[in-house]
């Protein structure tokens, strides 16, 4: 009677187990452009400035557990850099020098691991990330907080990232001779929905 009851006991902690990592499930997801933007926005001694991104491309996956994010293992993104458009010619001309688009032709980052997922219900959780962001060939660590909802077969990062060009080695762009000049500053928004 006992052996039968501590195989009962055994039986039901393996059930238990190996229905607990049943509800785990990884999964991929790549960006949706339609649904996604990405802008940089600087400063000038003029006025301030800000270029939208028309292409890039990205890939995800996560980890999921009864419909909650739990955990992010491959977050890549990638920007053409030439798609950065400022709806001034000359700027982005400067700008892509600055980049030193015809060696570089992409800006890129990718996720090295997640440092802490902050849920406030299923759908809606804070991601604290360290990764590389490599900038006109240079590359670099990098620290970032975003939002991440998710809604059905999809997953949205929303947040903002302040960056000094300098330590990625660019010099801040200029015009008119020298006489526009833009500061070491800055902001990169993005929102960006990732789709199975």
């Amino acid at each position: 009677m006992k052996t039968s009851k501590q195989t009962l006991l055994v039986l039901g902690s393996f059930l238990t187990i190996f229905l607990s990592v049943q509800t785990v499930s990884s999964q991929n997801y790549k960006v949706n452009k339609n649904e996604s933007s990405v802008k940089i926005e600087g400063t000038s001694n003029i006025h301030d400035w800000e270029m939208v991104a028309e292409d890039f491309k990205g890939n995800l996956n996560a980890e999921m557990k009864d419909g909650q994010l739990v955990d992010i293992s491959t977050l890549n993104f990638t920007v053409v850099a030439e798609s950065l458009k400022s709806g001034k010619g000359g700027m982005d001309k400067n700008t892509y020098k600055a980049l030193k688009t015809d060696k570089n032709k992409s800006i890129t980052y990718q996720l090295d691991k997640v440092k802490n997922i902050d849920c406030t219900s299923n759908s809606d959780c804070v991601v604290s990330t360290s990764g590389y962001l490599t900038i006109a060939g240079t590359k670099k660590p990098i620290d970032i907080t975003f939002n991440a909802e998710v809604s059905g077969n999809k997953i949205t990062l929303t947040g903002n990232q302040d960056i000094d060009m300098t330590k990625f080695n660019v010099e801040p762009p200029t015009a008119m001779f020298g006489t526009i000049t833009t500061g070491e500053d800055l902001k990169i928004n993005f929102q960006t929905t990732f789709s199975k």
